[in-house]
């Protein structure tokens, strides 16, 4: 090799150590614990590794970057850890960080375990049901509105879709539930999206048991106008459902839409497990990036009480358009 090459060598070198995720092999990497190492107990309940695998998720060291397979991957699913298949990290919290390594701005609840790094600065991310090194967290950068940054190496990671495949298969559908005002335009909007299977208008948010219209017009009873909408997650992600519904109302203003006052128009969106409520976090973040000041409220779903017969499908029995819903693309 020439001087030239040895010098291009080396610094390709230094520059992939200064700006990985992981950094150079920590920990003792350059001697790995060998599988052999592991207990019996251990062999028979996680996956057989490679030798790179092992390299990386045992003893803590890092795949080059732009190499991996997962950093420019853009399936919808979750992904899981190489080692036990435990679940890691949801596909609607990956972004594109730049750096080389997949990105993610969140994980799932209680999957990541956060430790210091043997070299004392860093803060290394660990399966928290196996212990197999993922990567490193990084905090503020200012990529996303979370200001979070799991880098990991794409060599700790595995995906599924089989849950997605299997909801297919099985045609089981999912609901979510959005408040944007007058409950006769959002449900309009939805109606007409692929996937959806139906929506209700209704009332939700409150504190009293079967509310009529007439009782939640007078702001008494807490209840916000919304809608329930049944979709195939096959066909339509809750993302998806989510921008929609930030598009069609404005939801920089406080207890109104348009000319309807009062709390029961409020925006508000009720999620029904931990990752309906990352979404709505996700997109909230996003819009207030771009200078939204954004009002909605994000709520644990309670009961939905269906409207009264004369409120369902309302535009399409009146041949009437929304009066204050009108679609505006705001995520670009």
């Amino acid at each position: 090799m020439n001087a030239y090459g040895f010098f291009l060598g080396a610094l390709v070198g230094a520059m992939a150590a200064i700006i990985s995720c992981t950094g150079p092999d920590q920990g003792g990497a350059a001697n790995p614990p060998a599988l052999s190492d592991l207990t019996r107990e251990d062999s028979m309940r996680y996956n057989t590794l490679t030798p790179e695998e092992e390299r990386v998720i045992v003893g803590k060291g890092t795949e080059m970057p732009f190499t991996g397979r997962y950093y420019d991957y853009k399936e919808d699913g979750t992904y899981v850890c190489k080692r036990c298949d435990a679940e890691l990290f949801r596909s609607d919290d990956k972004f594109d960080s730049g750096t080389g390594w997949p990105s993610f701005d969140d994980a799932i609840p209680g999957a990541v375990r956060s430790v210091t790094d043997a070299d004392g600065r860093r803060t290394e991310i660990l399966c928290a049901n196996c212990g197999a090194h993922l990567g490193h967290v990084f905090l503020n950068e200012g990529f996303t509105g979370k200001n979070t940054r799991y880098c990991v190496n794409s060599v700790s990671l595995d995906f599924d879709k089989k849950k997605e495949a299997d909801r297919s298969a099985t045609g089981k559908t999912e609901k979510a539930v959005f408040a944007g005002g007058c409950f006769w335009g959002v449900e309009y909007h939805f109606q007409k999206l692929d996937g959806v299977k139906a929506v209700i208008s209704g009332y939700t948010g409150g504190n009293k048991a079967n509310p009529t219209y007439r009782e939640v017009s007078a702001g008494g009873t807490g209840h916000a106008e919304a809608v329930e909408v049944e979709y195939d997650p096959s066909a339509v992600s809750y993302e998806t459902l989510a921008r929609l519904f930030f598009e069609i109302h404005d939801p920089t203003q406080l207890n109104r839409q348009g000319p309807d006052m009062g709390t029961q128009y409020r925006s508000a969106v009720f999620y029904a497990d931990e990752q309906q409520k990352a979404v709505a976090e996700k997109l909230i973040a996003r819009l207030r990036e771009k200078g939204y000041d954004v009002v909605t409220q994000v709520e644990p779903a309670g009961e939905f009480y269906p409207a009264e017969d004369y409120h369902q499908d309302y535009y399409d029995k009146t041949g009437h358009q929304p009066y204050c819903h009108v679609y505006q693309k705001r995520f670009g």
